[in-house]
């Protein structure tokens, strides 16, 4: 077996709505870090340079104004500290493509000055905001390929399938989540934001919630199922804290091809968590063997509409009662 390793970092933090400066500021302050602790790949959470959860509420002037193309000054600036540290580093942004859409975006920056763009499959964050058409997998400098899905992209198992079967066996999966309102009865529900507030002086109730099932739990009944059904090592990034009405659950892990989590926090704060990818564990682990004992001949039913399709969009804005499914 191979003992070739990934020395990999899951970043969670809170952001700051609309305020690129900051939240820029706090992807250099982990990169440095993250250099010194001698990482290779960082990853940061969904849209964090721009904010999150106060972009359902602007208007398109608000939004087409926070913005930016790939080539704009914060995918350059993250594209800089990259090639500065000699790190990779995945963040994510409000993408305005070259057609003028805008795309929820997440660029991987290669120290070698290369980026890697994924647009979010299932955007639904705003009537403005088109889904992308596409997976991203592709080749890195650690002989394995990588791939990336945006928060809600994880949740369809098609796409982490898909993800696999295009050669990924490492998945990039930033998120915003924990704490929101799903309308399934046994899944997420809201966390009183007096609970982070009051997190200094009762670190035990937000922990509670954090570790709890509208955040590990809730992650724990499918985020490992990705990474062992698919052979894949998973790194989840998520946001942390108060972000407008919800509680980010923050919960940064990486887990294994076994679906085995390595590294973890459940802080309320700011955090990072680091560890050795083991990539000898890929070719024998159970969802390779499961992949490649396949019959695709079978699976005609996967690429038939039921008739009842949503689009992300229209799903969310029709639905006062939550923002996402689970």
């Amino acid at each position: 077996m191979s003992t070739h390793t990934l020395r990999a970092a899951s970043v969670q933090f809170q952001h700051r709505a609309s305020d690129k400066a900051y939240n820029l500021g706090r992807i250099a302050d982990f990169t440095r870090e993250a250099a010194a602790a001698g990482v290779q790949l960082l990853v940061f959470p969904e849209m964090c340079i721009t904010g999150y959860w106060h972009v359902p509420k602007l208007d398109v002037a608000a939004l087409e104004a926070l913005a930016e193309p790939l080539a704009g000054p914060s995918i350059s600036a993250v594209r800089t500290l990259a090639a500065m540290h000699g790190i990779a580093i995945g963040a994510g942004w409000l993408e305005r493509a070259d057609d003028g859409r805008l795309f929820n975006s997440y660029a991987v920056c290669m120290p070698d000055g290369s980026q890697h763009v994924h647009r979010k499959l299932h955007a639904f964050e705003h009537p403005h905001i088109h889904s992308g058409e596409r997976y991203t997998v592709f080749d890195t400098p650690w002989g394995i390929r990588a791939g990336i899905l945006i928060c809600w992209d994880n949740n369809l198992v098609e796409n982490a399938r898909a993800t696999a079967l295009a050669g990924a066996s490492l998945l990039i999966a930033p998120h915003q989540t924990g704490g929101t309102n799903s309308r399934s009865p046994h899944a997420m529900k809201p966390i009183p934001l007096q609970k982070w507030h009051e997190r200094v002086s009762n670190p035990a109730a937000i922990e509670a919630e954090f570790r709890g099932p509208n955040g590990r739990e809730w992650l724990l009944r499918w985020l490992p199922s990705r990474a062992h059904d698919n052979g894949m090592f998973v790194i989840f990034s998520n946001g942390v804290g108060q972000d407008e009405d919800e509680v980010r659950t923050g919960n940064a892990m990486l887990l294994d091809p076994y679906g085995r989590i390595i590294a973890e926090t459940w802080a309320a704060a700011d955090a990072m968590v680091v560890a050795d990818l083991d990539l000898g564990l890929i070719d024998m682990s159970t969802g390779q063997r499961w992949l490649r004992g396949r019959r695709p001949e079978l699976y005609e039913v996967l690429t038939q509409r039921r008739g009842d399709e949503l689009d992300p969009r229209a799903a969310r804005f029709s639905t006062a009662s939550t923002h996402k499914e689970t």
